[in-house]
Order: structure tokens, then sequence, then C-alpha cells
């Protein structure tokens, strides 16, 4: 590629990396159709009123008078929602790099790969993500950068480091003994763990992400066999609840999520064994399940291109359509469930594609666009803030073509993206 051709490539990057337009005392949204996902009804003709980074009114058309001098943004030809919340991310992580292929990555880089895919995110309508693990604090480091303006990307909580058994999925399984490598959320014992959560909390994490069961995508472990004992997760949870902090754990297996719940924590991650009893238990106290139902088409199809080793694929194939019969049992069964796709598994941007699976596996299209607004709003602690177009909400705004209630896959398709005030994308 010639040097002009390189720097046309930058500035274009660039150029979708920052706001298109916004900041302005008063902006206005002319919307055709809006998706009032707090009642779950869809509205004609209404208008909304931002100030500064928040919503100031919002109602019809024939009630809400404009502002003179307001700048309009006329949406009338589209469907307009809150920005999605995808609760399963992890922003600094390459869906092309996994298995052997992700020992080549270091913590610098992975750093650089979640500032693109933070840009990816928040075009694809994202406006607000969980990310649970990442290696270095990178997550940390993103959301700062975020915040303060630096780089344009969704609003994040971030978890850092996962915490994990030695051996387990939140460890590193891929060397020899002689590299003597341990992941750095490795702990073992209720104490040692109190002291690593107090360690990732010091560090920046806004929550605690743990490895309650084997995994997918690790070497050496059973995808459904428990790591970390009942008194282990307990003490885990207390400390992180202690300083504010929700919990989210990964588990696969019916008696790691069964026990996991018992500990007490907020989520319950790919879900994929959960047993009558652990749907039970789920619904009695609350907890949210957080199943990333589409991603098993993406390993399946292109695993074994991108690195993924044979016994990973192995795993999948014995789980994959396991988690989405139980996604549908859940479900029924009245379980909270709010959106997390698992992006760095798949490409970043994709994360839409995962409203069809919700939906074909029993969600109305209405529940799986709340699952990514209302519903993963309360399971962040932002409900106040995000996940719905009202009155003193950030001004997290986008549009599609269509009508996502008939056909929610025009979600795979934002044209329009707005967070904060800002336009992103139009």
């Amino acid at each position: 590629m010639s040097f002009i051709k390189r720097a046309v490539a930058v500035l274009g990057l660039l150029t979708l990396s920052l706001p298109a337009w916004g900041g302005d005392d008063l902006l206005v949204i002319r919307a055709g159709q809006l998706i009032d996902v707090q009642q779950g009804r869809l509205l004609k003709s209404q208008v909304i009123l931002i100030r500064g980074d928040r919503i100031s009114q919002v109602g019809s058309a024939d009630v809400v008078s404009i502002p003179e001098g307001a700048k309009v943004i006329d949406l009338s030809g589209k469907t307009v929602l809150p920005g999605l919340i995808d609760m399963h991310d992890h922003i600094t992580g390459d869906h092309r790099f996994h298995g052997y292929e992700g020992l080549s990555i270091s913590v610098p880089r992975e750093t650089l790969y979640g500032v693109l895919n933070s840009t990816k995110t928040l075009l694809a309508g994202f406006t607000t993500i969980r990310n649970v693990g990442a290696s270095g604090y990178s997550d940390v480091a993103l959301r700062d950068a975020i915040n303060e303006g630096e780089i344009s990307g969704p609003r994040m909580r971030v978890s850092g480091p996962a915490l994990g058994i030695t051996g387990g999925h939140c460890d590193n399984n891929l060397l020899p003994r002689e590299y003597d490598v341990t992941a750095e959320g490795v702990a073992n014992g209720p104490w040692a763990v109190r002291a690593k959560v107090r360690e990732i909390i010091k560090y920046g994490a806004d929550l605690i992400k743990f490895c309650a069961t084997g995994g997918v995508l690790s070497k050496g472990d059973s995808v459904g066999g428990q790591q970390y004992t009942l008194e282990e997760m307990t003490a885990l949870v207390d400390e992180a609840h202690m300083h504010d902090r929700k919990v989210a754990a990964h588990a696969h297996g019916a008696e790691g999520i069964r026990t996991a719940i018992m500990a007490g924590v907020d989520s319950i991650e790919h879900g994929s064994l959960i047993d009558d009893e652990g749907i039970k238990l789920a619904r009695q106290r609350g907890t949210f399940l957080v199943m990333d139902i589409y991603n098993d088409t993406f390993i399946l199809e292109y695993g074994a291109q991108v690195g993924m080793l044979q016994e990973s694929l192995d795993k999948e194939r014995a789980i994959g359509q396991l988690q989405r019969d139980n996604f549908r049992k859940a479900h029924k069964a009245g379980v909270r469930m709010a959106f997390g796709s698992d992006g760095a598994v798949y490409p970043h941007g994709d994360n839409g594609k995962q409203f069809a699976y919700m939906v074909e596996y029993g969600m109305t299209p209405m529940e799986s666009i709340q699952a990514a607004t209302v519903h993963a709003a309360e399971l962040l602690g932002w409900q106040d803030d995000v996940g719905a177009i009202a009155e003193g909400y950030f001004a997290d705004i986008i549009a599609v073509d269509g009508q996502p209630l008939e056909d929610v896959s025009v979600l795979e398709n934002v044209s329009f993206v707005m967070k904060g005030g800002e336009v992103y994308k139009d």
C-alpha cells in the first residue's frame, strides 16, 4: 500500500473514531417510531429534546414543541431506540487470535486492539458494555481514556483480570512447566481470593469476574467441571459486595452454576448446562443469566481458521445446542436475562447478530431489546442513566431502518448512533 493510501486509511479511521457533530446546548430528534423499552410499546411521531449529554423531554410531536433555534435531527423515517448494552464483552480481545496464537499478543498490543474494537462496537449501536476479563488492566486504561474523551467508545464497566483457580479456565494452561506461567487473576483459598478481589479493585475494576467452572476456549479442563468451592465463592462475593462491586460468574456446568448462585453472585455468564434446580434458584434469588447463544455459530464455522484448539471445538459441539435449549427453558421459567454476546470470540461490531438467536429461542423481539437495554442497565446498576429514552437519561440513542419489532435482525445494521448527545454515525 502506498504512503498516500495508508494516510487516507488512517484518516478515515480517525474520522470514524470522533463524533460527527454534537455537543450543542440544545438538540432535537424527530423520531418516526420510538421503542419505549420501559413500557414495552411502540410510539409514533415522537420528539426528543436533548440538553448537553442528557435527555430533557420526550413526547408526542403534538405535545412537545421544538424550541426556536434548536438543531433538529430528522429521524422521521427510522425506528429510534436506546443505545444498546452488551453485558459480556472482551473489548481488548481479537477474534483472530485464539489458542496458541493468543500467546503472541502483549498487553500494550491488546490495549491497542481495544481502541479499534471500541469504535467498531460503538458504531454498531452498543453505547454501553460490561467488560468481563482483560489482561494487564487494559480495559481499565481503555475505559479511562474513553471517559476523558481521548478516544471514542462505549460507556464501560470493567473487571480487569478474571479470578480463577490454578489450572482453571481463568489460568493460562498453554505453556509447559518450565515457563512457570500463572495468570494474574489466580488465587486459591478464601483469604487469598479476598486479597485478590481487593487488589483488582485497587487497580480500577468496577466489578469482579471469576470462573466458577471450566470453559470452552481453555486447555485441559472440563467445560462443566466446578472450579472454586462454595466457601471460596462465598468469600469472593462477600468481599466484592462489601466494596460495592457486583460479581459475574463464568459458569457452564450445572453444579458450578448452583454453587455460584448460592454464594450470591449477581449474574451467571454462559449458563450452558443449567438444570431445573439452577433455574429455580436463579428465579428465587433474582440472579441474572447472561447467555451468549450466537457465538456457537461462529466457533463451529470459523474456529479452526482462527486457531481455536480441537479440544475447544469438541467442547463447543458438546454444549452449544444445549445452551440454546436451556436459554429457552430459563426464559420460559421467568429467569431475569440480560444481553451478553462474548465479543472477541467473534468479530467486534457483530454484537447485534445475537438478537435473532434470542428470538429464535423463545424471546419476543421486544424482550430481546429489553434484555439489551432496561434489564442490562439494571444489572449494571445504571438503571437511572442508560437503557431507556426518558427524561434525565443520557442521550444514548440509535436508529435503524425498518421495524425491529417485526424483524429484529435489522439491529445488525444500525444507521444512526448518538452517545451523550454527540452523533458518531449519521
